[in-house]
């Protein structure tokens, strides 16, 4: 540890876990070839091969009822009973207006819920899922949805252009009984590192380039799984399945090589060659990934990294329930594997890019 700091392992008195899950992907995609194409003639190379975009009539909010459609089917439980929904996003549609009643109120859970937008940068999905632990945990109520989901933006002509992508994740935390995997302790580490932000009334974020590897993503990344790892008495081959976040191909596997996790422990759940980064539902969709294929008694470890910045890892163990709950709604590779190719000309159209007025 970094200055006699102490680690602290986050963990609930009452042992909850994972009742439900779900994902969704918008269907359009743009490869990375037309990026390159219109800003550097085609001569660069990409790094990722393409990524989701979402329909003109698509936005965080309907993304978010489909995720969290899915994850109430696998839960099998009735909207009434869910006493939290927390929206974590970096593209909420309104500046005044949540997010989260809106999804709540399209899934049946409202009136008597509690109601919040989460923001940090990319890593407010799983800051709401922690809170969901929290609040589970302390059996203030039993069931507490948290989802991770974006729209993400990107300066025309950026090197986030091409993997700034749409989709994410829902979560339903709920007591470990009635689990698919149970959560064995979560660790955050936070530090104010300036490596990418957006002033209000920025269209679009800026970033550090190099800075947000190092000492951002692989500093924050690495001491939240170290320190979880410690604090649990585990080791890497421990675990079945890794996810990191995934703002492009190296960066998590650069992480998995430093942490001792092998490329086979990483390859399930990283997603980001084919549907880019999806900001703060990318951590959550990578595990979504996961549970599609887990087996009983697998472990599977979470971080996920926000600008600003910080990681919360996160490790879950997988119950006898996962194989009745997998079939009980899309998969995440089914909403992957629904694609319709568009070109930048689209593109630019579709997101708004072009103003008309």
């Amino acid at each position: 540890m970094e200055n006699n700091e102490k680690a602290q392992l986050l963990k609930p008195t009452r042992p909850v876990g994972i009742i439900g899950y779900g994902a969704y992907v918008p269907r359009y995609r743009l490869p990375a070839s037309e990026v390159s194409r219109i800003w550097r003639g085609g001569l660069e190379g990409e790094p990722i091969e393409e990524k989701s975009v979402p329909g003109i009539d698509e936005d965080v909010i309907t993304m978010s009822v489909e995720a969290g459609r899915n994850a109430l089917a696998r839960a099998g439980i009735q909207p009434e009973e869910i006493r939290a929904v927390w929206v974590g996003s970096e593209s909420h549609p309104y500046a005044v207006k949540p997010t989260s009643t809106i999804v709540a109120e399209a899934l049946g859970i409202t009136p008597y819920t509690q109601a919040a937008d989460f923001e940090f940068a990319c890593k407010a999905g799983s800051e709401a899922m922690v809170a969901a632990m929290a609040l589970v945990g302390s059996s203030m109520g039993d069931y507490a949805l948290a989802i991770g989901m974006d729209t993400a933006q990107a300066k025309p002509g950026d090197a986030l252009e091409y993997t700034a992508a749409a989709g994410g994740a829902a979560i339903l935390i709920g007591p470990v009984g009635n689990a698919l995997a149970e959560i064995e302790g979560t660790l955050s580490y936070v530090t104010d590192t300036p490596d990418f932000w957006r002033r209000e009334n920025q269209k679009y974020p800026e970033h550090g380039g190099r800075f947000t590897g190092q000492p951002a993503y692989f500093k924050h990344i690495t001491n939240s799984v170290r320190q979880l790892l410690d604090e649990l008495g585990r080791k890497p081959e421990d675990y079945a399945a890794v996810v990191f976040h995934q703002p492009n191909t190296k960066f998590p596997r650069r992480a998995a090589k430093e942490l001792g996790f092998t490329s086979r422990q990483l390859e399930t759940g990283l997603l980001s060659p084919r549907i880019g980064n999806t900001y703060a539902g990318s951590a959550l969709i990578g595990l979504s990934a996961v549970l599609d294929q887990a087996n009983p008694g697998d472990r599977i470890l979470m971080a996920s990294f926000g600008s600003g910045a910080g990681s919360d890892a996160i490790s879950f163990l997988v119950t006898d329930r996962i194989k009745e709950r997998q079939g009980r709604a899309l998969l995440t590779e089914d909403y992957i594997n629904r694609r319709t190719e568009i070109d930048y000309g689209e593109y630019v159209r579709m997101r708004g890019i072009i103003a008309m007025k």
